[in-house]
């Protein structure tokens, strides 16, 4: 009975934004999707993901009415801890509809399949 008890009463529960399954590349592809790249300009400028638009980490939140306008958002950046920095930045203003590809060569490679 104890065993049974620890068993239930030990399970946690997560947040549904962190459980949320997305289907990355649908939502990469579907075109009322924004990609963000959030890369400094320099990095963005010299290779990005086609479509993208250049919102650097430290302007995220000087951007907040832009992200809120949005349908749906994929951030990324190089290896994805700057595009996590900006998820949680967003997501502290109550926006939700955003979704972090974490790298550049994530978001190019998933536009470069073939169907």
């Amino acid at each position: 009975m104890i065993i049974g008890f620890l068993t239930v009463s030990c399970k946690t529960t997560i947040p549904p934004t962190s459980t949320q399954n997305v289907n990355m590349v649908e939502m990469v592809n579907n075109p009322e999707t924004t990609l963000v790249d959030v890369r400094m300009q320099g990095e963005f400028e010299q290779k990005t993901a086609k479509n993208a638009v250049n919102i650097p980490l430290a302007e995220i939140e000087s951007n907040l009415d832009f992200f809120r306008k949005q349908k749906q958002t994929v951030l990324f950046c190089n290896r994805g801890f700057q595009a996590q920095q900006a998820l949680d930045i967003l997501r502290k203003h109550g926006i939700e509809n955003v979704y972090s590809a974490k790298t550049v060569e994530n978001v190019s490679a998933i536009q470069n399949q073939k169907e």
